[in-house]
């Protein structure tokens, strides 16, 4: 079939072998090994939906997606199904299979935003019973345990038994008989126990000899007095045997039971393995999600930057070239695409890659390419790629072709169009749309408008026409691209024929393509240029790698004019393509800065902005909380003087200092001015002139700087210049004459708080030291109390000592004798 050829050509096996490295169990591996094409779009589209959630989903985890202990069960499952019997290593791999299952429904259940995952792991079922029942019976090695069974575990206590006693009566003989013995062990042969005895002494112990060493000087003898022992073991053992295949058979029928959910809940497995290995490969492609666009009326496929997935894995694998990308944009109208250039230049390549990139979005696959990534759903992919001559067929180059063309147009002629089933041809040579309400009810739509009706295919078609006379061979690629622009929904042909590049011209339906070539380096460079056709550029490639110049110019001659002047007008073209792109380069570039630059600024704004209303509202948060601190203890002095008989003159004169502090406190702090300040390297006006200049430098003691514009240089006062913006230098202001020197806080009658008191006594000097520092730190006025008591008088010292040396006092004084005394410092900030 065509469809298995064309995913040959494309090495569409070689891409699923990448993929299943990125797969996580075996199921996962065989599947992406043998990955189908979906035949509908809304399969696809359901594929790309589970990649994309669990691509979304990896990225906000710290680690991956986990299918720990999911196996492939499917042939323990056929066997069960078959009456067959599943050893203990079989059922254990299908316990861990059902354990792993259900963790990852359980962690996919508590996920956000991935419905369709949800839905797939919801399907199944991992009966714990089942799960349990097969631990209970079988242990880590894969062994029937004693308490599977009542009656197993009574046979093993019996075997237990009476291996200790045939253990026993050996030991006993090896003891008796010891010159007899070759060692002094007790060995078997098959299931009976043995002794070594040697060969001249085998009468020593009568018995059954079972086996001989190789040299024969051994005999390995089961003594007559443990035979019938021997016997009981083996009658024992084969009941033992009995009771474990019970077990083993119970359980398989369990799980033969439950088979069709089983293999569902393989089914779902796969598949999430599967989608998560997509995700995985997309993510180390720097793919991007495609958008399956309908090409009408007016959407246009769009592959920016477009990489070929398997180059891409040889460069990071096996150290290949980079990969350079193409950019692919094309309009609803155009259906056929002719690729012109030199060989080696990249034709076939960029077949493969816009191949590639429609089938890694059929099955799920993000593209290689930068977004946004807009393509058509295919319904089918068809190549022509490479030479299929063969000898053995007796088939050249050309025959080769033909034959893969005609089964290309084949597979065309037999899909099945949804758009097309009721369609008939119209007697206008339009077309005939049949509705579901029989032959009274059609629609008759006009030529023009079955262009609608193209079937969704993509054709593939390398050296078009090629491998026979070039004039039959231009003419055939003609009528063939012609009617595949009938026909197919997109077609893609490289070729050599100059003819071809002079369709885009005749029919609208039609564009020209050209990989580029450096005639320096005479090397491809790999990039496609659209809308200009390519040249062979031979006679440049000939020239330069040795051919004679005689002969490069008698073939130039037999070009003619016509054909020189056209590869003019084309290198022309190529020239004015690449300085526009390297423009648009330089634009872009900029504008990226620019967009960088901004965000820079409108982030570190916002920070600026939130550690302003930060700062304002702590500033605020502790003047409310001292001014609510020193109300109170304003309220509590007036009580006091009240109770003390002192007149309310003195109470009042309290709380207006209260209110003069808050006052203080609350006051917003004037804004600065705004203002230009030049700096040296900046543009300004000269207002006079008109015209901008750069300050060189700047006098702020005379008022002047120094400007140049031009080839002249300027010294002009502040009030002559401007910023480019308008901006004046603000006037220096005034010399304010020095304030009086406001009353310290010396002169302010202060009164004793529990807020400005601190009790030292018993504290060492250097504890006292400290104690006092962290109670001035959130002082700036007043005074505080300091009670260090009479004592020996070192505290006291001590205190003082530190007080006169300490920056925020300014002076300090013993308490009145109502305050303490001269156990009581009373200490003066500045």
């Amino acid at each position: 079939m065509i469809q298995t050829e064309t995913l040959e050509l494309l090495e569409w096996s070689r891409l699923c072998q990448h993929l299943a490295t990125f797969a996580a169990t075996k199921l996962g591996t065989i599947a992406a090994q043998h990955l189908g094409i979906p035949t509908t779009q809304a399969e696809s589209q359901s594929l790309l939906t589970q990649t994309q959630e669990i691509y979304q989903l990896e990225q906000r985890l710290t680690t991956g997606l986990s299918f720990e202990g999911v196996e492939d069960i499917t042939a323990s499952l056929e066997r069960a199904a078959l009456q067959g019997m599943l050893m203990g290593e079989e059922l254990v791999r299908i316990a861990t299979t059902l354990a792993g299952m259900r963790r990852l429904r359980r962690f996919l259940d508590e996920q956000e935003e991935i419905p369709t995952l949800q839905e797939m792991i919801g399907q199944i079922r991992t009966y714990p019973e089942l799960e349990q029942e097969i631990y209970h019976c079988i242990d880590e090695r894969f062994s029937v345990m004693d308490r599977a069974n009542p009656k197993l575990a009574d046979i093993r206590q019996q075997l237990r038994k009476l291996r200790s006693k045939i253990e026993q009566t050996l030991q006993s003989i090896i003891q008796r008989q010891s010159t007899a013995m070759s060692q002094g062990i007790i060995t078997q042969r098959g299931d009976r126990y043995v002794l070594p005895v040697k060969a001249p002494q085998k009468d020593a112990v009568p018995g059954i000899v079972h086996d001989t060493s190789s040299s024969g000087a051994t005999l390995y003898i089961e003594p007559h007095s443990i035979v019938n022992l021997g016997n009981q073991l083996r009658q024992l053992q084969r009941q033992e045997q009995r009771e474990v295949e019970v077990v083993l058979r119970h359980l398989t029928a369990q799980v033969a039971e439950v088979k069709p959910d089983l293999e569902i809940l393989l089914a779902v497995a796969t598949s999430l393995d599967l989608a998560t290995a997509k995700a995985r490969y997309s993510l180390w492609l720097e793919a991007n999600l495609p958008r399956f666009v309908e090409r009408y009326p007016a959407e246009n496929i769009t592959l920016r930057q477009l990489r070929h997935p398997l180059l891409v894995w040889q460069q990071k694998h096996e150290q290949g070239f980079p990969v350079v990308p193409i950019n692919v944009q094309i309009n609803p109208q155009i259906k056929v695409v002719a690729i012109t250039g030199p060989n080696t230049g990249g034709k076939t390549v960029t077949l493969k890659t816009l191949g590639l990139a429609a089938l890694m979005a059929k099955v799920g696959l993000f593209i290689p390419a930068r977004e946004p990534v807009e393509i058509p759903w295919f319904a089918e992919v068809l190549a022509d790629i490479g030479d299929e001559q063969s000898l053995q067929q007796s088939l050249s180059t050309f025959s080769g072709h033909i034959r893969r063309i005609s089964r290309i147009l084949e597979a065309i002629k037999n899909l099945e169009n949804p758009d097309t089933k009721n369609l008939s041809l119209a007697a206008d040579g339009g077309v005939q749309l049949d509705l579901e309400g029989g032959s009274q009810d059609s629609l008759t739509i006009t030529p023009k408008a079955t262009k609608k009706f193209l079937k969704p295919v993509l054709v593939l078609l390398d050296e078009v026409g090629a491998g026979t006379d070039p004039a039959e061979g231009s003419a055939l690629a003609i009528a063939l691209l012609k009617y595949l622009a009938d026909h197919a929904e997109l077609t893609i042909a490289s070729t050599h024929y100059g003819e071809l590049k002079a369709l885009k011209y005749q029919d609208p339906r039609f564009e020209n393509a050209s990989v580029e070539f450096d005639e320096i380096s005479l090397s491809p460079t790999y990039r496609l240029l659209w809308g200009i056709p390519g040249r062979s550029n031979a006679l440049t490639i000939a020239h330069r790698l040795g051919l004679p110049a005689e002969i490069t110019a008698v073939a130039t001659l037999g070009m003619g004019d016509t054909s020189a002047d056209l590869n003019h007008v084309i290198a022309g073209l190529e020239g004015q393509r690449r300085q526009q792109e390297l423009k648009a380069a330089e634009a872009t570039q900029l504008l990226q800065q620019t967009e960088a630059l901004h965000r820079e600024l409108s982030t570190k704004a916002l920070a600026l902005q939130q550690r302003e209303q930060q700062l304002k509202q702590q500033q605020e948060q502790v003047v409310q909380e001292a001014i609510a601190q020193a109300r109170g203890e304003i309220a509590t002095v007036i009580r006091n003087l009240q109770k003390a008989g002192n007149t309310a003159q003195e109470a009042q004169k309290a709380r207006q200092s209260l209110e003069l502090l808050q006052e203080k406190h609350i006051q917003a702090k004037p804004k600065p001015k705004p203002g230009f300040h030049p700096q040296v390297g900046d543009r300004v006006r000269i207002i006079q002139l008109g015209q901008t200049g750069e300050v060189l430098s700047i006098s702020s003691e005379n008022q002047q700087l120094t400007v140049r514009f031009g080839v002249m240089k300027m010294t002009l006062g502040f009030t002559e210049i401007e910023s480019l913006a308008g901006e004046k230098i603000p006037a220096p202001e005034a010399k304010k004459k020095p304030e009086e020197p406001k009353p310290s806080s010396l002169s302010v009658p202060v009164v004793r708080t529990t807020n400005n008191t601190i009790d030292l006594r018993g504290s060492r000097v250097a504890e006292a030291e400290q104690k006092i520092d962290q109670m001035l730190a959130n002082r700036t006025e007043g005074a505080i109390w300091v009670i260090h008591g009479k004592g020996t008088g070192k505290l006291r010292e001590g205190i003082h000592q530190f007080l006169q040396s300490h920056p925020q006092i300014a002076k300090y004084e013993p308490a009145t004798d109502a305050d303490g005394g001269a156990g009581v410092t009373i200490a003066y900030l500045k």
